[in-house]
């Protein structure tokens, strides 16, 4: 059974509930080569006092720790938020085929809303994407997030 994009993103939403407990910002992720997990992760940079421990990067990390291997292709990367200019290098340098965000990131986004990193000509890899996939659901977990941090 191929599962669809919207549930895969579910599970990323999981994920970034995960964050969200630990009082993190709620970002998941998750990676999927032949319509298995082979990597998930959440945003935990404050409780890992790590500014790389996004939740794409921990996702990456897994799944190249379980195929002992740092290249990943083959693969598509779901992430509730759109990612930043580290992750998407990390993409490009891992191989991974193919992106599945949900909110548009209007502040630091690196796929489409403040940089174009990913469709660059000068990269030796190009990393597909599809963005807004179940975005009100992304957008409104971290609303409510920061909405509570506010108040």
């Amino acid at each position: 059974m191929e599962y669809s994009d919207e549930y895969w993103m579910q599970r990323a939403l999981e994920l970034a509930k995960k964050a969200e407990a630990q009082g993190e910002v709620p970002v998941g992720s998750v990676l999927i080569k032949d319509d298995q997990v082979i990597g998930e992760g959440w945003n935990h940079p404050v409780s890992a006092n790590d500014p790389t421990a996004h939740a794409e990067i921990s996702a990456m990390r897994a799944a190249s720790d379980k195929l002992q291997n740092y290249r990943l292709p083959g693969t598509t990367l779901y992430v509730t938020l759109e990612p930043c200019t580290m992750c998407v290098g990390a993409m490009i340098h891992a191989r991974i085929e193919r992106l599945v965000f949900g909110a548009y990131e209007p502040k630091t986004g690196a796929v489409t809303s403040v940089f174009d990193i990913l469709q660059s000509p000068e990269h030796n890899h190009c990393v597909n994407f599809q963005g807004g996939v179940l975005k009100n659901e992304c957008a409104g977990l971290l609303k409510e997030f920061f909405q509570a941090r506010r108040n």
